[in-house]
């Protein structure tokens, strides 16, 4: 298969990146908890989806994008799942700083939709309140720095094993996207409390600076834990498996001599 041309795989880890953010982070700000009034009662009721409509739309969100369009870029939205691909040399090193670049714009325009959209209501207040990132007191549940980085680094490796096993060619075919989807939903179902769920960079640069309240400053943790653990998990991904597919790109769009170094 022809290796599609770097634009159009950039267009699609933009494209991708957006629906990630816009739909993930959308739904935890718009319908996590919504409060619908009951005439009858006098009282309001929950309509909200919670965390578990939450963790459901960001699975849903990444599923959906990598049926639409991983046959064109591989479907990462996510810099460390481009590291962590890359440190496996399933992906080409020259495109790494391309797809992050991709990746974090697509995020930023979606962190500036969610923040017009969220500004269309009288009363809501954007500051602190577009699903940020965060640890200490900007932790859903108060937790520390230190149990937020080791989370967050932890997580994002096993994400990175959920799609290097799920992509393996020996795995069932055409359930690769259900299987990260479902892997990224019980991601977020353990660590919502604990850092609003990040395992991606682009997702927490998306909507930082938006948000504001401390967001920015905190934003660093969100690069850093996510870049080791997918690192981690990219390195010894074939010594844990006894799976050695380096030197495949992870889609099989691109010809594994592209993946050898020039000599």
């Amino acid at each position: 298969m022809r290796t599609p041309p770097l634009t159009s795989r950039l267009g699609a880890e933009a494209l991708g990146t957006f629906w990630l953010v816009f739909g993930g982070c959308g739904s935890a700000v718009f319908a996590a908890k919504f409060l619908a009034p009951n005439v009858v009662a006098g009282q309001s009721i929950q309509l909200g989806i919670g965390f578990l409509g939450v963790a459901l739309a960001f699975g849903l969100t990444v599923m959906t994008m990598a049926y639409a369009v991983g046959h064109v870029s591989g479907a990462h939205f996510n810099p460390a799942v481009t590291l962590g691909v890359a440190v496996a040399k399933r992906f080409p090193w020259r495109d790494v700083p391309a797809y992050v670049v991709a990746q974090v714009l697509g995020g930023l325009l979606a962190g500036l939709a969610l923040w017009g959209v969220a500004r269309g209501v009288s009363g809501f207040k954007v500051t602190g309140n577009l699903a940020a990132n965060g640890y200490g007191e900007h932790s859903p549940g108060g937790y520390t720095l230190v149990a937020v980085l080791v989370a967050e680094a932890i997580l994002t490796a096993f994400f990175l094993y959920i799609i290097l096993g799920a992509t393996d060619e020996r795995a069932p075919v055409g359930f690769a996207p259900i299987a990260i989807g479902l892997g990224l939903t019980l991601i977020h179902l353990i660590s919502i409390p604990i850092s609003n769920t990040s395992v991606n960079p682009a997702r927490s640069t998306a909507v930082a600076f938006f948000n504001g309240n401390g967001a920015p400053g905190q934003l660093w943790a969100f690069w850093v834990a996510p870049l080791v653990g997918a690192a981690i998990a990219g390195a010894t991904y074939h010594l844990v498996t006894g799976i050695d597919r380096r030197d495949e790109d992870i889609t099989g769009m691109v010809d594994p001599e592209d993946l050898r170094p020039a000599t």
